[in-house]
């Protein structure tokens, strides 16, 4: 891969994105460890929108291809008022979608899990977690890979007060 200057990753766009946020009865988060990093690297599902998408029709896709869940087992709380941007640190932007992203924006959507762990599979045919768990949103926070943690606080923050 060549090598980005700081400016030229700076001119690079970002990535579309959704992101969910998917809590439980009890108010705890949904996250799965990244099946591709060695070290705990915990998230909550995402991905990117594809062409002409809508971004909640992304945010069900993606919640099926990452967590087995159907849509039939959620309840679409809300989705976060603006995009917000997440960038990359620089020495990952080259490995990732082939160089043309500095990072993502994403749009967020607070899903209530209306189903059972059993409907949970993170077997799924492209996978992306190796494990997953229900995490308090503190500990979610302290779990999170460092780049994307203001990420993470804002959407916690905006969605506190639906989440109880």
């Amino acid at each position: 891969m060549p090598h980005l200057t700081a400016e030229q990753i700076a001119e690079l766009p970002y990535r579309p994105c959704v992101g969910l946020m998917i809590v439980s009865r009890d108010g705890r988060i949904f996250a799965g460890q990244r099946i591709d990093n060695p070290t705990p690297a915990w998230q909550m599902p995402q991905g990117g929108v594809d062409d002409g998408e809508d971004p909640q029709e992304a945010a069900l896709r993606e919640l099926w291809e990452e967590t087995g869940i159907t849509s039939d087992k959620v309840e679409i709380l809300a989705e976060t008022r603006d995009w917000i941007p997440y960038d990359l640190p620089h020495h990952l932007v080259p490995k990732l979608w082939k160089g043309r992203y500095r990072g993502q924006k994403q749009r967020w959507f607070l899903l209530r899990f209306l189903g059972t762990d059993h409907d949970i599979d993170i077997a799924t045919e492209h996978p992306e977690f190796n494990r997953w768990t229900w995490l308090e949103p503190g500990v979610l926070l302290e779990k999170i890979v460092p780049f994307k943690r203001d990420t993470y606080r804002r959407v916690i923050e905006e969605f506190r007060e639906l989440v109880g």
